[in-house]
């Protein structure tokens, strides 16, 4: 008994192992982010896989498992056994990222996640999953300790860089969004989960709502991949032909960017989009995409506290403060203490130079999570006959969003 007073449980650990990673990083440790941008072979091997950047690689895959071992004596499981396993994993990861660095696979969007996703798949469907992984598959861990990172980059100030309009048309194009979405969910009878991740994920950031929210409510992962998934692939069309729609209809540069930003569900997909019709709707689109970020961290909070209050009511227990606290995820207030860290303690200039390294790190934790929920999903459970009406509604509720991001776009931007 003794023993396990002195263990931690996972929503503190993956806590206290986020900001290991953001002191140490705050304190002076090096994280030279290694490159994956290629365009032809000659600058994968001269560039990629130079000794350098190599060395960038293992510099960064001793930073996360050290984290990870530490993880492990917390949690009072065996960390010799997770290691092994670990370093496998993290080599998974990075070729996923080699994948996605590539020029032709940017153009599209396609983000690490999902290289990092189907390679595990593809291990687990055609080869089996070797018993040296299975003990470092701990995809909510991996999840989780990127989410209290991700609080890094939900600066406050951002808010008011987007000015009043472009923050009137975030309010209402989230709120809107998420309660059509939830609602056309709750109609077409799915369950829980994948309604409030279909929901965050369209009304949001896409993978990063989605994330969290598969997080505050301690969803199933291969719920979640799927709905990444949607996200991914839907924001490639987007990307592409929404400019072209907004060209035919003579839509200002102003309104475009507008509607750009606030229905794509993808930073990178925004900027690309964006790009194609000028410089203003650039940066209005970033604006608005900016704006509805910021807000994720509220949402995650809402979500938690709505999720532990559900919870307490379908097991028969009172929703008193204390039922709500123990059911509530604690990586949300290492997610709100990092916002809050990065908004409002230090300098601008500390951010902009911190923030590099931790985004890099922050991408490895949620690159190693989707390897690992790879690895434990199998194919016929992802694309079952049931994920039919999670696709339909995904889709539903995109095209609200689309219309109703136009509608607002035209009242505030024309």
């Amino acid at each position: 008994m003794k023993e396990n007073r002195l263990r931690f449980s996972e929503d503190w650990v993956v806590v206290i192992a986020g900001f290991i990673l953001i002191f140490a990083i705050l304190f002076g440790l090096k994280v030279d982010s290694p490159t994956y941008k290629w365009a032809s072979w000659s600058e994968l091997v001269g560039k990629v896989l130079s000794a350098g950047n190599l060395v960038k690689m293992v510099w960064q895959c001793l930073q996360v498992t050290v984290v990870g071992i530490v993880a492990m004596i917390l949690l009072g499981k065996p960390w010799r056994s997770f290691v092994q396993g670990f370093i496998l994993i993290f080599v998974l990861s990075v070729l996923a990222q080699v994948m996605a660095g590539n020029a032709l696979v940017q153009e599209y969007n396609l983000e690490a996640v999902i290289f990092s996703l189907l390679i595990g798949l593809v291990i687990n469907n055609f080869f089996g999953v070797p018993q040296i992984l299975r003990d470092s598959m701990q995809s909510e861990l991996f999840v989780k300790i990127g989410l209290v990172m991700l609080g890094t980059t939900i600066i406050f100030g951002d808010i008011l860089k987007a000015g009043a309009l472009g923050l009137v048309q975030a309010l209402v194009v989230v709120l809107s969004v998420w309660y059509f979405a939830f609602w056309l969910c709750k109609r077409m009878k799915i369950d829980k989960e994948m309604s409030l991740m279909i929901s965050s994920a369209v009304s949001i950031c896409g993978v990063s709502a989605a994330i969290a929210t598969s997080g505050a409510i301690k969803g199933d992962g291969k719920k979640l991949s799927y709905v990444i998934s949607l996200v991914l692939i839907t924001a490639v069309p987007m990307m592409i032909f929404m400019p072209y729609i907004a060209e035919y209809f003579n839509l200002s540069q102003a309104v475009t960017g507008a509607w750009l930003g606030g229905s794509i569900d993808t930073t990178g997909a925004v900027v690309a989009s964006g790009s194609l019709v000028g410089e203003e709707a650039l940066e209005i689109s970033t604006i608005i995409k900016f704006s509805q970020n910021v807000l994720l961290g509220l949402a995650a909070f809402a979500i938690s506290v709505y999720w532990s209050v559900t919870q307490a009511k379908e097991k028969e227990e009172r929703p008193t403060l204390g039922v709500i606290w123990d059911r509530f995820p604690k990586f949300v207030i290492g997610f709100l203490a990092a916002s809050l860290l990065f908004s409002f303690v230090l300098s601008p200039e500390s951010v902009a130079n911190y923030k590099g390294g931790i985004k890099s790190l922050q991408g490895v934790w949620f690159s190693l999570a989707f390897v690992s929920i790879g690895l434990e999903t199998n194919f016929k459970q992802l694309f079952a006959q049931e994920n039919k009406k999670p696709l339909v509604a995904f889709l539903g509720a995109q095209t609200f969003n689309v219309i109703i991001t136009l509608i607002m776009a035209l009242i505030l931007f024309s």
